[in-house]
């Protein structure tokens, strides 16, 4: 069974983004923009944990916090906050919350964060990615999530880190166009404009190593103007 988040962030195209990876990796999620909108869902819908940002445009999310574990049956939260010294992030433990994560963070520790609290609530929901597609296919590749690595007729293809990050969250991204900034995000948790001009570097090794004609690429394809798309099913050119 799934596991279920709410995840409560005025920001609505991060709340997007993370849900969208979430599911990837086998948790469902709803999302809130406000204190407001999160006890309406919580009040309508099970949840197993709060995904909360502290600074939320109709209260501070640490009262939010507090009243969730005031409540009968307290569920288990991870605050994830921009506001990311030592102050506010001891009071954040102080009033319940079960973990803390600085802003921006890592979207793969993030999910690592929710299984572990799960887990120590004595949930068992199913291995990250258990509801997901493990292994996808691209023309004569095939990228294996599970084992992290990348293949071609059985055989291991030799690539970076950080080049199977960036192919990893084209893939899990398919028909979307991500842009440099989204992508680092996606990658190491936040934008960078220095490393950001890496991503063409690591774009162009990766064509000449899956595409067929890396001037005419079939698979990973560039939108002028606003980034990169993957597309699986690319029909030949």
């Amino acid at each position: 069974m799934k596991a279920k988040v709410l995840l409560v962030d005025d920001d609505e195209r991060l709340r997007q983004m993370t849900a969208e990876y979430l599911l990837q990796h086998g948790i469902e999620s709803e999302g809130a923009g406000t204190a407001a909108g999160a006890l309406r869902l919580l009040g309508r819908q099970h949840f197993d944990l709060v995904v909360l940002d502290l600074m939320l445009p109709d209260g501070d999310g640490i009262d939010l916090c507090r009243r969730l574990r005031g409540g009968s049956m307290p569920l288990p939260i991870i605050i994830v906050s921009a506001k990311g010294d030592d102050v506010d992030r001891i009071i954040g433990l102080e009033v319940g919350a079960d973990d803390y994560l600085a802003k921006p963070c890592n979207l793969r520790e993030l999910v690592a964060r929710i299984f572990t609290v799960l887990r120590r609530f004595g949930q068992t929901p199913g291995a990250a990615g258990s509801g997901a597609v493990q292994r996808h296919r691209i023309g004569e590749f095939e990228l294996d999530l599970w084992s992290r690595s990348l293949l071609r007729g059985g055989e291991l293809v030799r690539i970076t880190t950080r080049e199977f990050q960036l192919l990893e969250a084209l893939v899990l991204h398919a028909r979307r166009v991500l842009s440099r900034d989204e992508l680092m995000t996606l990658i190491s948790g936040r934008p960078s404009e220095a490393l950001s001009r890496s991503i063409d570097i690591q774009i162009s090794r990766l064509r000449q190593l899956l595409e067929a004609d890396p001037a005419s690429p079939r698979y990973i394809q560039t939108v002028w103007g606003r980034g990169y798309m993957f597309v699986p099913d690319a029909p030949e050119t």
